[in-house]
């Protein structure tokens, strides 16, 4: 059967493909919670309990040693400290023992008292325990006071004496609802109504350590040294003991309506409603590891550790303020010579210590960035967005300008003498301006992006000089690859190692490996964008001479589960290739899809186009990627993964620092047999849990990060899909 057979005879079915399209799924912007951490560092002694507290106007203290801390200075990305507290001078010469938040007021243990500086300090009752450690308040401004061994009632005009008690008391808890304070010791809880003599057991237990109430369900949430299990307070049935937690050895616990907040020797997590945890672990979230205490104030959420204190804000917001404040930090962070930048850090966490730095993708960076600005553009007719467009698209022209190889788009260029290029000279030249040098080398990954771009700001950006300069600068790459055969040909003379389309290289790799794919989807691509915009036929030629010819509209076709490893008697660079599934390649694949399925020649072709580009998306659903996702809706805006592509969107974080981040640890997760496609999880892990990556990371990558020495930019990261949906009209 030929070629042009094959594409009449699915011409028959492209009007079907029509008719069975609905309306496009469609996501109404609405208000979520974004979480993100204000840290204040510092080595503390704290104990594990009645060390934190926070009062009604926000007024964190923390108890270290007999005296009183507080933050100062801490602010989103900017680390605070932990200070003594001077704001009541008399307290300086107090030795406190405990701190409890009651009636959103702070009140005090101390050697001799139970005591506040609220209420204009009438609450002051004496104690008659040595060295207490605890402290619970009940509903008439009682107390229970706990030391090593006794326990002891205390109200205003009313005397009672200390109880003994056989077993240390870990955790107190008033019950309103039946008007006892319950005692979590270690083998159990026991139960003491004020004013009485003695104390009643109420459930037995293990290696218990932490508890709190959940007074909507009549719960008392209890936690062990081995998980957590919940108690029926109406008559004291314990539920199952639940271990599948991101860390079993449970420090804390608190109910903040219908979450639960756990802290424990590995971070802190909160189980919500549906089931779901959200764990905070790792110098993104918090000052250390083990959570010693913690406090819930409105939107907050307060967590000690052994390394200071950390903050967990829950800010309500849209996706639309989302952006706002994503655009801010690219424009102040990422912004160099016009390219989209990371920013290295020469100080852990601390972005004054930074620097933009290079890269050898930035065409490809800022070619997704560009992207995401001209989408906002198109939608948002805004000048700074259009500003922002011709800015970078300077930097892109400049790429082909600097180096002396018509048509070659340099990977990246800077000041001359700020690197050395005797330490890389195979990739960085001097330019004829003695100011600056180049890099060379170009990738395929860099020329796909750089189409990708050039064909959506000639489409959909409308300032002329915007679009006579990206379809000047593709044409120029476009005809580059044609006169040279398709290949990219560096300034030696010889084609770049990524840079090569042509037949003997693609078709040399077996059927299964990924690049004799990828680079036939690319490379048409590549070519109907060129012709699309420059109408010069010899680009519809040369794609239809590798697709009839060369076999590369079969190669494009190819399903995605055929591909895997080279096997047996292929050569080392195909075995190489195919070890694993490579991400990267998965970028690559989406952004050319724009210009295979937008600018395809006719429509029997757009019809196979996108078979196999939903064949692609298929395989890619478990990662729950929103670009990959937001890219399908082009070619099947009835039935995509919205929902998911929202939930990478409202819980990616804002921080976009590289901190390293760990969760191979954690009891949650069911760690799947290794793959071929590198997926570690039955589940993907939220944005939020996994160190930040760009679109060609692999999103089950469970551990990594950089010690919080690099910032990313959110412009690829973020900021194009959101943009993009927003142009696709799939995010309202």
């Amino acid at each position: 059967m030929t070629f042009r057979l094959r594409l009449l005879i699915s011409s028959l079915f492209f009007p079907f493909l029509l008719q069975a399209q609905t309306s496009k799924q469609v996501h109404q912007d609405r208000v979520f919670q974004q979480d993100y951490a204000v840290k204040y560092v510092g080595e503390n002694e704290a104990k594990e309990r009645f060390s934190l507290a926070v009062d009604r106007n926000g007024t964190i203290q923390i108890l270290e040693q007999g005296k009183l801390l507080r933050p100062a200075f801490g602010a989103f990305q900017q680390d605070g400290k932990l200070v003594a507290d001077q704001s009541y001078l008399p307290m300086k010469d107090k030795t406190i023992l405990a701190i409890l938040s009651y009636q959103n007021q702070l009140v005090y243990l101390d050697d001799n008292a139970v005591l506040s500086n609220a209420w204009a300090g009438d609450l002051y009752l004496m104690h008659d325990l040595k060295n207490p450690h605890a402290l619970a308040g009940g509903k008439d401004m009682d107390f229970v006071a706990v030391g090593p061994s006794q326990l002891q009632y205390l109200k205003k005009g009313q005397k009672t004496n200390p109880i003994t008690i056989r077993e240390p008391i870990l955790d107190i808890r008033f019950d309103t609802k039946r008007n006892r304070f319950l005692l979590l010791q270690a083998s159990g809880i026991t139960a003491y109504s004020p004013g009485g003599t003695q104390i009643s057991p109420v459930a037995k237990g293990e290696k218990l350590s932490a508890f709190a109430l959940d007074s909507q369900k009549d719960l008392a949430v209890i936690g062990t040294e081995n998980g957590y299990f919940t108690l029926d307070l109406a008559n004291n049935q314990a539920g199952t003991l639940q271990t599948k937690l991101p860390w079993t050895e449970i420090t804390a616990v608190e109910v903040n309506g219908t979450d639960y907040w756990f802290g424990s020797k590995k971070g802190a997590f909160r189980l919500d409603q549906n089931g779901t945890f959200s764990y905070y672990f790792g110098d993104r979230w918090l000052s250390g590891e083990q959570v010693r205490d913690m406090a819930l104030d409105k939107n907050r959420v307060h967590i000690l550790t052994e390394k200071g204190l950390s903050t967990l804000v829950f800010e309500e917001m849209t996706l639309a303020k989302k952006a706002e404040i994503l655009e801010d930090q690219v424009r102040k962070m990422h912004i160099r010579n016009g390219f989209n930048a990371s920013l290295q850090l020469s100080e852990k966490g601390n972005l004054s210590s930074g620097r933009l730095k290079d890269s050898d993708n930035d065409g490809l960076w800022t070619s997704m960035y560009l992207g995401g600005q001209a989408f906002r553009y198109a939608v948002t007719k805004d000048p700074e967005a259009l500003a922002n467009c011709k800015e970078s698209l300077l930097a892109m022209e400049r790429l082909y300008t600097i180096n002396p190889v018509e048509g070659f788009p340099s990977r990246s260029f800077e000041r001359s003498g700020y690197i050395n290029q005797l330490s890389d000279p195979d990739r960085w030249q001097h330019a004829s301006d003695p100011e600056w040098d180049w890099k060379a080398t170009t990738s395929s990954d860099e020329a796909i992006g750089h189409v990708f771009v050039f064909g959506v700001l000639a489409e959909i950006v409308d300032d002329p000089w915007i679009k006579a300069k990206s379809i000047e600068l593709l044409d120029a790459l476009m005809n580059h690859i044609v006169k040279n055969d398709m290949y990219l040909i560096d300034y030696d003379g010889k084609p770049t190692l990524w840079g090569k389309w042509h037949p003997d290289y693609v078709n040399g790799f077996p059927v299964q490996v990924g690049d004799r794919k990828l680079n036939s989807s690319n490379i048409i691509a590549m070519l109907q964008t060129a012709f699309h915009f420059t109408g010069k036929a010899i680009y519809k030629e040369k794609a239809y001479e590798l697709m009839e010819k060369h076999g590369y509209l079969e190669n494009l076709m190819r399903p995605m589960a055929i591909i895997g490893q080279s096997g047996d008697g292929s050569d080392d660079w195909s075995k190489m290739l195919s070890e694993s599934w490579n991400h990267s390649d998965d970028e690559m694949y989406f952004l050319g899809y724009w210009g295979l399925y937008r600018y395809a020649f006719s429509p029997e072709l757009k019809a196979q186009f996108k078979k196999s580009i939903l064949d692609h998306w298929e395989a890619e659903r478990p990662e729950k990627e929103a670009l990959w996702n937001i890219f399908t809706a082009l070619v099947q805006p009835e039935h995509f993964d919205l929902e998911p592509s929202i939930w990478f969107l409202e819980r990616h974080p804002i921080d976009l620092i590289s901190w390293h981040t760990q969760n191979s640890h954690r009891k949650d997760i069911a760690i799947i047999p290794a793959n071929f496609r590198r997926q570690s999880t039955e589940t993907v892990l939220s944005p939020s849990e996994t160190r930040i990556m760009r679109h060609n990371a692999n999103r089950f990558t469970l551990d990594g990060g950089s010690q919080g020495t690099t910032v990313y930019s959110a412009g690829d990261i973020w900021l194009l899909p959101y943009w993009m949906g927003k142009y696709l009209g799939v995010i309202e």
